[in-house]
Protein backbone atom coordinates (compact mmCIF):
# COMPACT_ATOMS: atom_id res chain seq x y z
CA UNK A 1 0.00 0.00 0.00
CA UNK A 2 1.35 3.55 -0.76
CA UNK A 3 1.54 4.94 2.80
CA UNK A 4 4.58 7.20 3.65
CA UNK A 5 5.61 5.41 6.89
CA UNK A 6 8.64 5.88 8.19
CA UNK A 7 10.69 5.52 11.39
CA UNK A 8 9.77 8.95 13.38
CA UNK A 9 12.97 10.25 14.98
CA UNK A 10 11.09 12.09 18.04
CA UNK A 11 7.47 12.02 19.38
CA UNK A 12 4.61 11.26 16.48
CA UNK A 13 1.89 13.09 15.98
CA UNK A 14 -0.35 11.34 17.61
CA UNK A 15 2.17 11.20 20.90
CA UNK A 16 1.68 14.91 21.11
CA UNK A 17 -1.99 14.70 20.55
CA UNK A 18 -2.28 12.30 23.47
CA UNK A 19 -2.40 8.80 21.87
CA UNK A 20 -0.46 6.08 22.99
CA UNK A 21 2.52 5.82 21.09
CA UNK A 22 1.05 2.25 19.06
CA UNK A 23 -2.09 3.80 18.50
CA UNK A 24 -3.61 4.28 14.94
CA UNK A 25 -4.96 7.48 14.44
CA UNK A 26 -7.00 8.63 10.97
CA UNK A 27 -7.72 12.12 9.31
CA UNK A 28 -9.93 11.58 6.09
CA UNK A 29 -9.72 14.55 4.20
CA UNK A 30 -12.49 15.44 1.63
CA UNK A 31 -10.13 17.68 -1.65
CA UNK A 32 -11.78 19.68 -4.19
CA UNK A 33 -14.38 21.61 -2.23
CA UNK A 34 -15.87 24.11 -4.10
CA UNK A 35 -15.20 22.32 -7.47
CA UNK A 36 -18.49 21.96 -9.00
CA UNK A 37 -22.21 21.63 -6.90
CA UNK A 38 -21.82 17.43 -7.30
CA UNK A 39 -18.36 17.83 -5.78
CA UNK A 40 -20.05 20.09 -3.02
CA UNK A 41 -22.66 17.77 -2.20
CA UNK A 42 -20.16 15.10 -2.37
CA UNK A 43 -18.33 16.87 0.09
CA UNK A 44 -21.56 17.91 2.46
CA UNK A 45 -22.86 14.34 2.33
CA UNK A 46 -19.13 12.97 3.56
CA UNK A 47 -18.96 15.52 6.54
CA UNK A 48 -22.26 15.57 8.04
CA UNK A 49 -22.99 11.76 7.65
CA UNK A 50 -19.92 9.76 6.91
CA UNK A 51 -16.76 8.89 8.17
CA UNK A 52 -14.78 12.40 6.74
CA UNK A 53 -13.03 14.48 9.41
CA UNK A 54 -11.68 17.70 7.41
CA UNK A 55 -11.73 19.01 4.16
CA UNK A 56 -9.68 21.80 1.66
CA UNK A 57 -11.80 24.24 -0.46
CA UNK A 58 -10.69 25.02 -4.23
CA UNK A 59 -11.32 28.61 -3.70
CA UNK A 60 -10.73 29.41 -7.49
CA UNK A 61 -14.02 27.62 -7.90
CA UNK A 62 -17.06 29.47 -9.43
CA UNK A 63 -18.87 27.04 -6.60
CA UNK A 64 -16.57 28.91 -4.15
CA UNK A 65 -19.67 30.25 -2.48
CA UNK A 66 -21.57 27.35 -1.53
CA UNK A 67 -18.74 26.00 0.19
CA UNK A 68 -18.60 29.13 2.07
CA UNK A 69 -22.36 29.30 2.88
CA UNK A 70 -21.68 25.09 4.19
CA UNK A 71 -18.89 26.73 6.24
CA UNK A 72 -20.27 29.83 7.89
CA UNK A 73 -23.43 27.36 9.09
CA UNK A 74 -20.74 24.71 10.35
CA UNK A 75 -18.23 26.62 12.30
CA UNK A 76 -17.35 23.45 13.53
CA UNK A 77 -16.50 22.51 10.37
CA UNK A 78 -12.57 21.23 9.78
CA UNK A 79 -11.89 23.17 6.46
CA UNK A 80 -8.78 23.93 4.94
CA UNK A 81 -7.28 25.74 1.96
CA UNK A 82 -6.22 23.35 -0.95
CA UNK A 83 -3.60 25.85 -2.22
CA UNK A 84 -4.33 25.62 -6.60
CA UNK A 85 -2.10 26.48 -9.34
CA UNK A 86 -3.61 24.46 -11.93
CA UNK A 87 -7.05 24.03 -13.38
CA UNK A 88 -6.76 20.33 -14.75
CA UNK A 89 -9.86 20.09 -16.60
CA UNK A 90 -10.39 20.04 -20.86
CA UNK A 91 -13.35 22.20 -20.30
CA UNK A 92 -14.05 23.03 -17.17
CA UNK A 93 -11.47 26.13 -16.14
CA UNK A 94 -10.81 28.50 -13.34
CA UNK A 95 -8.03 31.69 -12.94
CA UNK A 96 -6.02 33.46 -10.09
CA UNK A 97 -8.18 35.13 -7.52
CA UNK A 98 -5.71 38.06 -8.07
CA UNK A 99 -6.65 37.89 -11.77
CA UNK A 100 -4.34 37.51 -15.05
CA UNK A 101 -2.98 40.93 -15.02
CA UNK A 102 -1.83 40.77 -11.44
CA UNK A 103 0.22 37.47 -11.73
CA UNK A 104 0.51 36.65 -15.44
CA UNK A 105 2.81 34.33 -15.32
CA UNK A 106 0.51 31.82 -13.78
CA UNK A 107 -1.70 31.94 -16.48
CA UNK A 108 -2.40 30.60 -20.12
CA UNK A 109 -3.24 32.19 -22.86
CA UNK A 110 -6.86 31.87 -22.31
CA UNK A 111 -6.71 33.65 -18.58
CA UNK A 112 -6.65 30.37 -16.70
CA UNK A 113 -4.66 28.65 -14.60
CA UNK A 114 -1.88 26.25 -16.37
CA UNK A 115 -3.50 22.76 -16.90
CA UNK A 116 -0.49 20.42 -15.53
CA UNK A 117 2.07 20.38 -12.85
CA UNK A 118 5.09 20.35 -15.73
CA UNK A 119 3.36 23.73 -17.20
CA UNK A 120 3.43 25.28 -13.74
CA UNK A 121 7.08 24.64 -13.25
CA UNK A 122 7.69 25.65 -16.66
CA UNK A 123 6.26 29.27 -16.32
CA UNK A 124 4.89 30.34 -12.64
CA UNK A 125 7.18 32.95 -11.35
CA UNK A 126 7.57 32.22 -7.57
CA UNK A 127 7.01 35.96 -6.37
CA UNK A 128 3.55 35.35 -8.02
CA UNK A 129 2.92 32.31 -6.37
CA UNK A 130 3.14 33.43 -3.51
CA UNK A 131 1.13 36.55 -3.92
CA UNK A 132 -1.32 34.15 -5.49
CA UNK A 133 -1.58 31.61 -2.60
CA UNK A 134 -1.64 33.98 0.06
CA UNK A 135 -4.66 36.28 -2.07
CA UNK A 136 -6.39 32.10 -1.97
CA UNK A 137 -5.85 32.18 2.32
CA UNK A 138 -6.92 35.42 2.33
CA UNK A 139 -10.25 35.17 0.24
CA UNK A 140 -11.38 32.10 2.43
CA UNK A 141 -10.79 34.19 5.71
CA UNK A 142 -12.54 37.19 4.15
CA UNK A 143 -15.66 34.60 3.50
CA UNK A 144 -15.48 33.48 7.79
CA UNK A 145 -14.04 30.49 7.02
CA UNK A 146 -12.12 29.65 9.72
CA UNK A 147 -8.74 28.24 7.71
CA UNK A 148 -8.01 25.12 9.83
CA UNK A 149 -4.49 24.00 7.06
CA UNK A 150 -3.50 23.85 4.18
CA UNK A 151 -2.67 21.30 1.30
CA UNK A 152 -1.76 21.52 -2.26
CA UNK A 153 -4.20 20.76 -5.27
CA UNK A 154 -2.14 18.18 -7.56
CA UNK A 155 0.62 18.43 -5.32
CA UNK A 156 3.31 20.98 -7.14
CA UNK A 157 4.00 22.80 -3.82
CA UNK A 158 5.24 19.19 -2.62
CA UNK A 159 7.49 18.50 -5.02
CA UNK A 160 9.86 21.33 -5.51
CA UNK A 161 12.20 22.54 -3.00
CA UNK A 162 11.43 26.24 -4.08
CA UNK A 163 7.71 25.96 -3.86
CA UNK A 164 8.08 23.94 -0.40
CA UNK A 165 9.31 26.82 1.05
CA UNK A 166 6.77 29.06 -0.21
CA UNK A 167 4.32 26.42 1.33
CA UNK A 168 5.99 26.20 4.77
CA UNK A 169 6.48 30.00 4.91
CA UNK A 170 2.50 30.11 4.24
CA UNK A 171 1.92 27.47 6.95
CA UNK A 172 4.24 29.32 9.19
CA UNK A 173 2.63 32.99 8.53
CA UNK A 174 -1.01 31.65 9.76
CA UNK A 175 0.00 29.29 12.19
CA UNK A 176 -1.74 26.28 10.29
CA UNK A 177 -0.67 22.69 9.74
CA UNK A 178 -0.15 21.30 6.41
CA UNK A 179 0.11 17.98 4.27
CA UNK A 180 3.63 16.57 3.95
CA UNK A 181 4.69 14.46 1.70
CA UNK A 182 7.33 11.22 2.85
CA UNK A 183 10.33 12.88 4.82
CA UNK A 184 12.65 9.60 3.80
CA UNK A 185 11.55 10.48 -0.19
CA UNK A 186 11.99 14.40 0.44
CA UNK A 187 15.64 13.83 2.11
CA UNK A 188 16.23 11.92 -0.76
CA UNK A 189 15.34 14.36 -2.92
CA UNK A 190 17.72 16.89 -1.77
CA UNK A 191 15.31 18.37 0.96
CA UNK A 192 16.20 18.16 4.03
CA UNK A 193 16.83 21.76 4.53
CA UNK A 194 13.03 22.18 3.72
CA UNK A 195 12.44 19.41 6.11
CA UNK A 196 14.58 21.91 9.10
CA UNK A 197 13.13 25.07 8.14
CA UNK A 198 9.16 23.05 8.67
CA UNK A 199 10.36 21.87 12.07
CA UNK A 200 12.31 25.33 12.69
CA UNK A 201 8.55 26.75 12.45
CA UNK A 202 7.04 24.17 14.56
CA UNK A 203 4.29 23.23 11.83
CA UNK A 204 2.56 20.24 12.44
CA UNK A 205 2.01 17.53 10.21
CA UNK A 206 0.55 13.94 9.77
CA UNK A 207 2.99 11.38 10.72
CA UNK A 208 2.01 9.55 7.34
CA UNK A 209 0.13 10.30 4.03
CA UNK A 210 -1.75 8.16 1.60
CA UNK A 211 -1.83 10.04 -1.33
CA UNK A 212 -2.79 7.23 -4.23
CA UNK A 213 -6.52 5.82 -4.27
CA UNK A 214 -7.64 2.84 -5.40
CA UNK A 215 -6.82 2.10 -8.93
CA UNK A 216 -10.36 1.05 -10.56
CA UNK A 217 -13.98 1.93 -9.13
CA UNK A 218 -14.15 -2.18 -8.65
CA UNK A 219 -11.34 -2.36 -6.92
CA UNK A 220 -12.75 0.39 -4.27
CA UNK A 221 -13.45 -1.32 -1.32
CA UNK A 222 -10.69 -4.00 -1.57
CA UNK A 223 -8.38 -1.20 -1.48
CA UNK A 224 -9.56 0.87 1.05
CA UNK A 225 -10.19 -1.46 3.63
CA UNK A 226 -6.99 -3.43 3.26
CA UNK A 227 -5.24 0.40 3.73
CA UNK A 228 -7.40 0.49 7.24
CA UNK A 229 -6.47 -2.87 7.79
CA UNK A 230 -2.92 -2.39 7.39
CA UNK A 231 -2.81 1.50 8.93
CA UNK A 232 0.72 1.81 10.46
CA UNK A 233 0.89 3.81 14.31
CA UNK A 234 0.44 7.25 14.28
CA UNK A 235 -1.26 9.74 12.46
CA UNK A 236 -2.06 8.94 8.91
CA UNK A 237 -4.03 10.97 6.32
CA UNK A 238 -6.22 9.63 3.68
CA UNK A 239 -7.31 12.10 1.05
CA UNK A 240 -9.94 11.69 -1.72
CA UNK A 241 -12.30 13.08 -3.92
CA UNK A 242 -16.38 12.28 -2.53
CA UNK A 243 -18.80 13.51 -5.38
CA UNK A 244 -21.68 13.00 -7.08
CA UNK A 245 -21.53 11.55 -10.40
CA UNK A 246 -24.55 13.40 -11.78
CA UNK A 247 -24.38 14.96 -15.05
CA UNK A 248 -22.68 17.87 -13.93
CA UNK A 249 -19.50 16.05 -13.02
CA UNK A 250 -19.62 13.52 -15.61
CA UNK A 251 -18.91 16.37 -18.09
CA UNK A 252 -15.98 17.75 -16.60
CA UNK A 253 -14.25 14.98 -14.44
CA UNK A 254 -12.53 11.76 -16.02
CA UNK A 255 -13.11 10.50 -12.53
CA UNK A 256 -16.42 10.86 -11.48
CA UNK A 257 -17.56 7.21 -11.09
CA UNK A 258 -14.46 6.99 -8.55
CA UNK A 259 -14.87 9.81 -6.66
CA UNK A 260 -18.74 8.87 -6.29
CA UNK A 261 -17.31 5.05 -5.68
CA UNK A 262 -15.03 6.95 -2.56
CA UNK A 263 -18.03 8.91 -1.13
CA UNK A 264 -20.03 5.71 -0.16
CA UNK A 265 -16.70 3.59 0.59
CA UNK A 266 -16.87 6.42 3.45
CA UNK A 267 -20.13 6.89 4.10
CA UNK A 268 -21.10 2.84 4.75
CA UNK A 269 -21.68 1.79 7.63
CA UNK A 270 -19.25 -1.04 7.05
CA UNK A 271 -16.30 1.32 7.03
CA UNK A 272 -17.65 3.18 10.13
CA UNK A 273 -17.35 -0.96 11.71
CA UNK A 274 -14.36 -1.72 10.48
CA UNK A 275 -12.70 0.93 12.10
CA UNK A 276 -14.27 0.72 14.98
CA UNK A 277 -12.92 -3.28 15.00
CA UNK A 278 -9.76 -1.93 14.04
CA UNK A 279 -9.28 0.49 16.82
CA UNK A 280 -8.68 3.07 14.66
CA UNK A 281 -9.13 6.61 16.11
CA UNK A 282 -10.15 9.45 14.02
CA UNK A 283 -9.08 12.84 14.10
CA UNK A 284 -9.09 16.17 12.15
CA UNK A 285 -6.70 19.08 10.87
CA UNK A 286 -8.97 21.43 14.01
CA UNK A 287 -6.71 19.36 16.38
CA UNK A 288 -3.71 19.37 14.96
CA UNK A 289 -4.08 23.61 14.67
CA UNK A 290 -4.32 23.60 18.36
CA UNK A 291 -1.75 21.55 18.81
CA UNK A 292 0.53 23.53 16.80
CA UNK A 293 -0.77 27.25 18.64
CA UNK A 294 -0.24 25.99 21.83
CA UNK A 295 2.88 25.49 21.27
CA UNK A 296 5.24 28.05 21.39
CA UNK A 297 5.54 30.23 18.45
CA UNK A 298 9.48 30.41 16.65
CA UNK A 299 10.91 34.08 17.33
Amino acid sequence: MPQDNEPQPHKSTAEKLGYQANARVLIINADDFGMCHDQNSGVIQGLTHGLFTSSTILVTCPWFEEAADFARAHPQADLGVHLTLTAEWDRYKWGPVLGQKAVPSLCNQGGYLHQTVEDVYQHDNLDEVYSELRAQIEKALRARIDVTHLDSHMGPLHLRADYHEIYNRLANEYRVPIRLASRTRMRSEGMGAILDQLDGFGIITPDHLVFHGPPSVAETEHYWTNLISTLKPGVTEILCHPALARDELRSCARDALQREADLHYFTSPQTRQLLEDEGVHRTGFHQLRNLMRNETPPA
